[in-house]
């Protein structure tokens, strides 16, 4: 526990210098955003709170950005993040069931992590793999054509690379 706190504390210590970077210039306030996500994982209240109170922006701005976005998150991601394509190629060849498939072994919906921190499981639209249909992103790697069958191993895959 000790050593999640020194972690912690070394990392708003992180942001504290892009945040003396960034605050007085215009537009500054998405690279701090970006940054404080990076480090520290998301921009849950405790975070907005606390660029709030380096930065003197209102904390309703900083939501308003943080929920703007689609690359900014209020809730912790897991270590990996798929994205099971749902746009109209995939779709057709049975991305419902593969991602219906996803959801039953992670025990977790659309949007949400496993309690274990490993997974995060998130729907997409197109992500450029039309070809492999259906498809998805485990982080940066591509896996396609697939079937609910082949859910198991890509897991199983990357809880050894845990």
């Amino acid at each position: 526990m000790a050593g999640e706190k020194s972690a912690r504390k070394e990392q708003y210590e992180r942001l504290d210098k892009v945040i003396e970077q960034w605050k007085n210039e215009q537009g500054g306030l998405l690279p701090i955003m970006q940054h404080a996500q990076e480090y520290l994982g998301c921009l849950d209240t405790e975070v907005q709170e606390y660029i709030s109170k380096k930065t003197g922006e209102s904390v309703s701005t900083i939501y308003g950005v943080a929920t703007f976005y689609s690359l900014f998150t209020l809730q912790p991601k897991g270590k990996f993040k798929i994205g099971l394509c749902l746009g109209t190629a995939c779709y057709v060849r049975g991305a419902q069931a593969v991602l219906d498939e996803l959801s039953k072994q992670l025990k977790i919906e659309v949007g949400q992590t496993t309690a274990d921190g490993l997974f995060t499981l998130d729907a997409t639209r197109c992500i450029g793999c039309c070809g492999l249909a259906p498809a998805m992103m485990v982080n940066d790697e591509v896996f396609g054509r697939l079937v609910p069958s082949d859910v198991t191993g890509i897991l199983d895959h990357f809880r050894k690379e845990a």
